[in-house]
């Protein structure tokens, strides 16, 4: 008798210990590889988060732990999810996500926490006024920079404006890998005053200045004053998160008229807050 309630006391802890183990098993089976993870830069601005499991599972995102969305609600490996977070409040740059799966069993574990960077312009929204801040920088935005000119014949003072039109996404939170641009000049008391330019710019982020970025531009008066420019613009500081300071020096040639050659030395005011991403 007694080894009969032994036996069956060895058979349920046999059996309760291989439902833990499936449990534990379970478990760890789950890894959550994140393949993409960045905040577009344009407005409306979006989360974009890509990863793959180890095995098919259903799948949610907590934002700074108060924000959930369902990414996947059937079984699938890979997972992918686009959030408009232009509404949404945080308190810091930095924010904290995780991601929550559950396996065909119905079991639901946590992901490890991660992190993304927001754009300055969302940081500025959630403690400021939105439209405020739109005027605020369409005033700024369109303020023209002030260009010290050498020719031949003298020196000149000129006011440039450069529109970034299209700008490519990098790795960088912070800049764009490049962009190319429209620019107008009108250099005062020149024989040659007005002067258009379209050209592209790299962008390479660098540890003591905000960037450094070299650039081509191809320039024309629309009278016959046509030429190529080679530029060198370094980004010094941030200006309320969305604007950089920088100089310029930039020289400009016409080919075949070596005394149609001018240099310049420019400070102005960066920002692709207006510009088309790719």
């Amino acid at each position: 008798m007694h080894k009969k309630i032994l036996f069956a006391v060895l058979i349920s802890l046999n059996i309760i210990a291989v439902s833990f183990g499936q449990e534990q098993t379970n478990q760890d089976s789950i890894d959550v590889t994140v393949i993409d993870s960045y905040v577009s830069p344009e407005i409306p601005h979006h989360f974009l988060l890509s990863f793959f499991t180890s095995s098919k599972c259903k799948s949610k995102l907590l934002i700074d732990n108060k924000y959930e969305y369902t990414i996947s609600d059937t079984l699938t490996e890979d997972h992918n999810i686009k959030v408009d977070i232009t509404g949404l409040n945080f308190k810091t740059k930095s924010v904290p996500y995780i991601i929550l799966v559950q396996d065909s069993s119905g079991h639901t574990f946590k992901s490890d926490k991660y992190e993304f960077e927001l754009p300055g312009e969302i940081k500025i929204q959630s403690e400021s006024n939105f439209l405020l801040l739109c005027l605020f920088g369409a005033t700024v935005f369109a303020l023209p920079s002030p260009v010290f000119v050498t020719t031949k014949d003298g020196n000149y003072f000129s006011l440039t404006k450069e529109i970034p039109i299209l700008t490519f996404r990098s790795a960088s939170y912070s800049y764009p890998a490049g962009y190319f641009s429209a620019e107008y000049s009108y250099i005062f008391n020149a024989q040659d005053k007005n002067f258009f330019r379209i050209g592209y710019k790299e962008i390479f982020v660098a540890p003591v200045f905000e960037y450094v970025s070299p650039g081509l531009d191809l320039f024309t008066n629309f009278q016959g004053y046509n030429g190529v420019s080679a530029e060198f613009s370094v980004g010094w500081f941030k200006l309320f998160n969305t604007f950089t300071v920088y100089t310029r020096y930039r020289f400009n040639l016409k080919p075949g008229e070596g005394g149609k050659n001018f240099n310049e030395i420019s400070l102005g005011l960066y920002s692709s807050f207006f510009s088309i991403y790719f």
